[in-house]
């Protein structure tokens, strides 16, 4: 799909509820033809948020449905703007219909992916960090992604954002005095414990940027499971994954290549990862890939869990003793669990063990966490931010002072380009 910057000051509807066929339809009309495109429909226009149950007809007459509407002035709407909502019986048929008999007033056309949400953002409905907090709503999966994003998209993330940009503006007011009266004895020189506020300052920041990110809560706790041929990881990743997703079999060289489940474990966002068995010797030339890949796979993990030799995983490893229930199972001194995937022994103590590890690794139940763009900003500020706390020269700290104000801006979208925009709206749903 080819996203295309929108005309923002047309009017534009879409189907924003489930998919069809639901119980209600809910179509939504946003712009300066809202009360047009409502007159059209009813022939008349509705009391001020008052829901009221009425026919709507097509341009000649044709009865379309009978439906609730609402009538929502702006600009005290979500979008900003002028905004109607129509909610149908949720049949396809009905839908195509109400939609086609919009779609023929003049001045209407349908919305892009994004739109509505991107418009409330135009209109400073809502700022970019929440933005991108909606947007992570929309995708979210399991409790903890929700959580997050629910704070990011309540303005959390932005309410402080803005006191920090509020402390700076009050720092850089204070130089502005200087600059100004620095012919007088008495401010020729940078305020008293300026450096320690912006220290201070920059401190706050550090804190936000040690964080567990948004990617990782986004992406999943990557557990890498790895080990030689025939040591148990395939029946392992099915037993986790609950399914029998990889191909169990007493040959060595069965798993092939690097298998990948995202799951949800107790509400915790995981990727589990099979691989190929690790060997040295009677690998063909399509398990040696596999093999490459599996140690790449490892590399990458947040956890590996280790069914081979003690002693001989990546570092930080979990010392797993699987196949417990088999006579001459290879033996751990120091195993961290010992379980059989096949008959479940130890199955459920690495399962608490496995979340309790992920879940504090990641983002802690409704905290908003950042993604990298975030990051690279708040970074850029705390950086700018220290060199003011040790400037001696006035200008240069003003102009540290500035370069703080700006990642600060572009955080909440007071500075973001069009190509920017574009990328994040695409990412939201057709009504959204």
């Amino acid at each position: 799909m080819i996203y295309v910057t929108p005309v923002m000051d047309d009017t534009i509807f879409a189907h924003s509820s489930g998919a069809a066929p639901a119980a209600i339809a809910v179509i939504r009309v946003s712009g300066p033809g809202a009360d047009g495109a409502l007159l059209a429909l009813t022939g008349r226009l509705p009391s001020p948020r008052l829901a009221q149950f009425t026919a709507l007809r097509d341009a000649d007459g044709g009865l379309l449905d009978r439906a609730l509407v609402l009538w929502l002035p702006g600009p005290g709407t979500a979008t900003g703007e002028d905004s109607a909502e129509l909610h149908c019986h949720g049949g396809r048929a009905v839908i195509a219909a109400v939609l086609a008999a919009l779609g023929a007033l003049p001045g209407l056309r349908p919305a892009q992916a994004g739109e509505f949400t991107r418009r409330a953002f135009a209109n400073g409905r809502i700022d970019l960090a929440e933005a991108e907090g909606l947007a992570d709503l929309l995708t979210a999966e399991t409790e903890l992604q929700r959580q997050s994003a629910m704070a990011m998209a309540g303005g959390a993330f932005s309410a402080m954002v803005a006191a920090w940009r509020e402390r700076v503006l009050l720092a850089s007011a204070r130089l502005e005095a200087v600059l100004d009266f620095g012919d007088e004895d008495d401010v020729a020189a940078l305020p008293a414990g300026f450096g320690g506020v912006l220290a201070a300052l920059a401190d706050d920041i550090a804190h936000w940027l040690t964080a567990p990110r948004a990617e990782l809560l986004r992406d999943g706790f990557r557990i890498v499971i790895a080990g030689p041929p025939n040591a148990g990881k395939s029946t392992l990743f099915n037993a986790l994954v609950g399914s029998e997703a990889a191909i169990t079999a007493p040959l060595a060289g069965t798993t092939r290549d690097v298998l990948t489940r995202p799951i949800a474990m107790a509400g915790v966002p995981l990727v589990l990862v099979d691989t190929a068995g690790l060997r040295e010797d009677g690998a063909d030339a399509i398990e040696v890939i596999g093999i490459a890949r599996a140690e790449g796979a490892m590399r990458a993990a947040d956890l590996v869990l280790w069914l081979g030799a003690e002693g001989e995983g990546t570092a930080g490893c979990w010392e797993i003793a699987a196949q417990s229930d088999r006579a001459g199972a290879p033996a751990k001194v120091d195993a961290r669990h010992h379980i059989s995937a096949r008959t479940g022994a130890g199955m459920d103590r690495l399962r608490d063990d496995l979340v309790a590890t992920a879940r504090s690794a990641l983002p802690r139940a409704g905290e908003a966490a950042l993604n990298a763009r975030q990051h690279g900003l708040l970074s850029d500020a705390r950086v700018t931010l220290s060199a003011a706390a040790t400037q001696t020269d006035v200008l240069l700290a003003a102009e540290d002072l500035r370069q703080a104000r700006r990642a600060f801006d572009a955080l909440l979208g007071r500075a973001a380009t069009e190509d920017m925009l574009d990328t994040l709206f695409a990412r939201f749903c057709i009504g959204k």
